[in-house]
């Protein structure tokens, strides 16, 4: 075992690469190098790229839960899982292709998983059962993490050419005889404003599912 390697060092130095090169970048190799070892000696803490994902979303979504702890609890289930969306963006949006290189990993610290409990025992008395309180998180993350990886992907597109997403192309691209296609294709730079919009949208519709 190389000296001065542990997991918290690779996952650190992963996320670093992560947000320089991309996750086409973040490689084994790659990672050696910035660590300055031989590749072999990553696989005494990590034994693929796959665990190393695992390691860094779970690095990750420690961030979020300490965010939310932060937070006072909610009035009710709607608020808690509003601040969670939040949550969850703000730090996908820290680092280059987040969405994209955390979704489908696998949490590897059982304590980021049982910090779900209070929220479900809130929204049990509500009348919420575990079926229903999984559910809603679960869709909840997945509206994030596509609404992100789209907003990243335009982003970071838009570092090498500015245009390629300008609503003026865009509408004269269109020509003529669209004008609501048009008028609805001017809300896509909104950011905050259009993920509240979209957030409370899949809200609503928790909002009215029949629960318990």
């Amino acid at each position: 075992m190389t000296k001065g390697i542990t997991r918290q060092r690779i996952v650190a130095a992963a996320l670093e690469l992560l947000d320089d090169k991309g996750i086409d970048g973040l490689t084994v190799r790659a990672l050696a190098t910035r660590l300055d070892v031989r590749a072999p000696a990553l696989y005494w803490h990590v034994r693929d790229k796959q665990e190393l994902l695992d390691e860094m979303a779970t690095e990750v979504m420690r961030r979020v839960t300490g965010a939310l702890a932060a937070i006072p609890p909610g009035a009710g289930w709607r608020d808690d899982l509003a601040a969670y969306a939040r949550v969850l963006r703000a730090e996908y949006l820290l680092h280059r292709d987040g969405a994209r290189t955390f979704s489908g990993t696998r949490l590897t610290d059982p304590d980021v998983v049982r910090l779900k409990e209070p929220w479900f025992e809130r929204w049990a008395a509500a009348g919420w059962t575990p079926a229903d309180a999984d559910d809603a998180v679960d869709l909840v993350t997945a509206f994030v993490v596509g609404f992100v990886i789209e907003e990243q992907e335009r982003r970071q597109a838009a570092e090498t050419d500015p245009a390629r997403h300008s609503p003026a192309r865009r509408e004269d691209w269109l020509g003529d005889g669209v004008a609501l296609v048009k008028e609805a294709g001017r809300l896509l730079d909104d950011g905050d404003r259009r993920f509240d919009r979209h957030l409370g949208i899949v809200l609503d519709g928790l909002a009215a599912r029949p629960v318990g």
